[in-house]
């Protein structure tokens, strides 16, 4: 049960991504059908499976020690970074102007916009798969610390794919409470928190 709730945790704040991509398509009317999310919840299983299951084997060259504080490193600096990521967001405030390139995952994390390269209003399987990929990327490091802490892979990846697809399936009703409530960042911050807290834990045991 432990390790499970762990994996849950570390899933859903790799998620928060997804619901900030939703508020910011819900604003500019951008749908995303039913198939399209099952195909984006497909990859963020792929890719968070095999990111744990790279974590499980790096651990088994460390020590028990060693891997606890690598992965509570990790930890760390990804809530540290999800905290802080709105204040550097807010000094790059051209991405609007120049949408960069939308082949880059790093410019659909940066303009989710992007990856609407049709301007369609909809995303379609070929754009969803740059998508899916680009919300993936963040759970790269929350997956590889979750290998190092002995978490299950597939677990993590089911529980990331699963709450991938609860995000933009009900994204249009959390991005109105945020947008209402102004809480996107208070959420952001908990759920920094939260990753530091299970870091931290990992080296108390």
């Amino acid at each position: 049960m432990h390790n499970f709730l762990y994996s849950f945790f570390i899933a859903l704040t790799n998620n928060f991504d997804n619901i900030g991509v939703r508020i910011a398509y819900s604003i500019r009317g951008i749908r995303i059908s039913i198939p399209i999310n099952a195909w984006i919840s497909v990859i963020t299983f792929v890719i968070s499976f095999f990111a744990v299951l790279s974590g499980g084997i790096i651990s088994e060259f460390l020590s028990q020690q060693t891997s606890s504080v690598i992965a509570m490193l990790l930890l760390t600096g990804i809530g540290l970074w999800m905290i802080f990521e709105p204040y550097f967001k807010k000094n790059q405030a051209a991405t609007e102007a120049d949408p960069g390139n939308p082949n880059n995952p790093f410019t659909i994390l940066r303009n989710p916009e992007a990856a609407d390269r049709d301007r369609s209003k909809t995303i379609d399987f070929k754009e969803a798969s740059f998508l899916g990929v680009a919300l993936s990327i963040n759970n790269v490091g929350g997956g590889v610390s979750a290998g190092m802490i002995g978490l299950n892979s597939f677990w993590v990846g089911l529980l990331s794919a699963a709450l991938s697809f609860l995000a933009l399936w009900t994204g249009n009703h959390v991005a109105e409470l945020f947008i209402k409530w102004n809480v996107a960042h208070k959420a952001t911050v908990v759920a920094g928190l939260l990753l530091i807290a299970i870091g931290i834990e990992q080296v108390m045991r």
